[in-house]
C-alpha cells in the first residue's frame, strides 16, 4: 500500500480540507514522515508571495529529499500558480478545491495530470476524526464575496457558498461523540454564513450549542458589518469562547476606502467597546505598508489603535498579487519603512494582550494538547496560550486555572 504525505500551508481552512481528503483516502496509507513517502500532497496556501515562496520552496526541498515522491499539488495555489508548476515539470499533478473528495482515485494515476476543477463546489463529506487534534476545525462556508483590493482569495476560492447545516450539524454531532468538545467554525469568509440558505451564523451556533458533547465554540475571523443584533445576544452563552477575531485591515478611514472596505474607524470602536464590556479577547487582521499608506495615514491609524480594546493581532506586510486593484496603486511603501511599521504594530498589540492576561489569570478553562516532558500547552477561552507542568499525562484534557503565573511571553502554571 503506497504511503501519502499531507503537508498543509495557510489557514484553518485548509487544515479542514486535509483532513478532508484524509477521510477520503482508502486504499493508501498516511505517514507522518515526508522522506519516506511514496506521494506528497501539498495543500498550499497563495494568499501572499510568501506563501508562494514557501510552498515552492518546500516542494523544492522535497525534490532533493525525497526524488522518488510524487508531488500533488493542492489548494489555493493550484488555482493560482498551478499552471506555472505543472508546465515546469515542478509537480508530478495538480487538483484544484472541487477534487479534494476524489483524492482516493486521483491519487492512483500512474501519468501527470493537472485537474483543476471548478470554484462552485461545496463538500458533502462528513469529517469524523481529526488526526492529531484535540480541537475540531469545522468549515461552514466557501468563497467570498467582497472584492477587497489586495486580495486574490475571491479568484481561487469563488463566491460565498454555505455549506448545508444538516451536514455541519451531522458532524459536529459525529465529533462530539467521537470525544471532541472544541468547535472551530472556519471559511473564506465565515460571517457570510447563511446568506444564501436563508438563515445566519448566529442560528447555526444555537442549534450547534444544544448538541451534546459541545463546550466551547470558537468563530473564525468575522466582518464587523457581519456582527449583527441576533449574533449580539449570543454574547453571554457559556459555550461561546470569549475571544473573537474581527477583521478591520486598517485603522485609517482612506486606507480603507483605498482597500475597498466596508468598514470605518467611528463604528469599529464603537463595536468593540461594546463587545469588550462583555468580557471579550479582541484580534484583528491589519495590512502594514499598502500602497498610500504615508506617515500622516500610519501615525494616524497607530493612534487609532492605542484606543481599540485590542488583545491579539494578525498583522502582515502588504504583498502585491498580481490581477488584484491594490497591485497597480502608487506610492509604493519601501519594504524596510513597512517592517518598522510592523515591529511598532505588533509590539503595540502585545503589551495590550500582557496587561489583558494579567487581569484575567484566573478561572481559565483550557483544553490542553498533546504535551512532552511533563510540559502542556492549549488555549484559554480567551485564545491565549497557556503551558501547564504537570507528572500526570493530560493531554486532551480540559483543565480549569486559577493559580497562572503570567510573564510578557505567556501563562504558565503547574498542576
Amino acid at each position: 500500500m503506497k504511503k501519502v504525505f499531507f503537508k498543509t500551508f495557510g489557514c484553518r481552512t485548509n487544515q479542514f480540507d486535509t483532513q478532508v481528503m484524509m477521510s477520503k483516502l482508502k486504499e493508501f496509507e498516511l505517514t507522518q514522515d515526508e522522506n519516506n513517502s511514496d506521494i506528497i500532497v501539498v495543500n498550499s496556501c497563495t494568499v501572499t508571495n510568501g506563501a508562494d515562496s514557501s510552498v515552492r520552496n518546500y516542494i523544492a526541498s522535497m525534490k532533493r529529499k525525497n526524488p522518488e515522491a510524487k508531488v500533488i499539488l493542492a489548494g489555493c495555489g493550484s488555482h493560482s500558480k498551478g499552471e506555472s508548476l505543472f508546465e515546469d515539470n515542478k509537480v508530478f499533478g495538480v487538483m484544484g478545491h472541487s477534487e479534494k473528495e476524489n483524492i482516493n482515485e486521483i491519487l492512483k494515476k500512474e501519468t501527470r495530470f493537472y485537474e483543476i476543477g471548478d470554484l462552485e463546489h461545496i463538500d458533502s463529506t462528513i469529517v469524523e476524526e481529526f488526526v492529531g487534534k484535540s480541537r475540531a476545525f469545522i468549515k461552514i462556508q466557501e468563497g467570498c464575496d467582497f472584492r477587497c483590493s489586495y486580495c486574490i482569495i475571491p479568484s481561487v476560492r469563488g463566491n460565498a457558498r454555505s455549506h448545508k447545516e444538516e451536514t455541519i450539524l451531522e458532524q459536529i454531532r459525529k465529533l462530539a461523540a467521537n470525544g471532541f468538545g472544541e468547535f472551530i467554525l472556519t471559511g473564506t469568509n465565515v460571517g457570510s454564513y447563511g446568506k444564501d440558505h436563508g438563515t445566519s451564523m448566529a442560528k447555526l451556533l444555537k442549534k450547534m450549542s444544544m448538541i451534546r458533547g459541545v463546550r466551547r465554540i470558537r468563530i473564525g475571523s468575522l466582518e464587523p458589518i457581519q456582527i449583527d443584533d441576533e449574533f449580539m445576544e449570543l454574547l453571554d452563552e457559556p459555550w461561546m469562547a470569549k475571544h473573537l477575531h474581527i477583521a478591520l485591515q486598517h485603522t485609517s478611514d482612506k486606507m480603507l476606502e483605498l482597500m475597498n472596505r466596508r468598514n470605518r474607524f467611528e463604528s469599529d470602536i464603537e463595536l468593540f467597546n461594546t463587545i469588550a464590556s462583555r468580557g471579550y479577547a479582541l484580534g484583528t487582521d491589519f495590512i502594514v505598508g499598502h500602497p498610500g499608506e504615508g506617515e500622516e495615514e500610519w501615525q494616524e491609524a497607530i493612534e487609532r489603535v492605542k484606543e481599540l480594546p485590542l488583545t491579539h493581532i494578525h498583522a502582515f506586510s502588504y504583498s502585491k498579487r498580481d490581477n488584484t486593484a491594490s497591485a497597480t496603486m502608487k506610492p509604493e511603501i519601501r519594504g524596510n519603512i513597512a517592517k518598522e511599521r510592523h515591529r511598532e504594530l505588533t509590539a503595540l498589540v502585545k503589551a495590550k494582550n500582557y496587561a489583558f492576561r494579567r487581569s484575567h489569570n484566573t478561572n481559565l478553562e483550557v483544553l490542553l494538547e498533546t504535551g512532552k516532558d511533563g510540559v502542556f500547552s492549549g488555549f484559554d477561552q480567551y485564545f491565549n496560550r497557556v503551558e501547564v507542568t504537570s507528572n500526570e499525562d493530560l493531554g486532551s484534557n480540559w483543565v480549569l486555572l486559577n493559580d497562572v503565573e503570567v510573564s510578557p511571553d505567556g501563562n504558565h502554571a503547574t498542576l
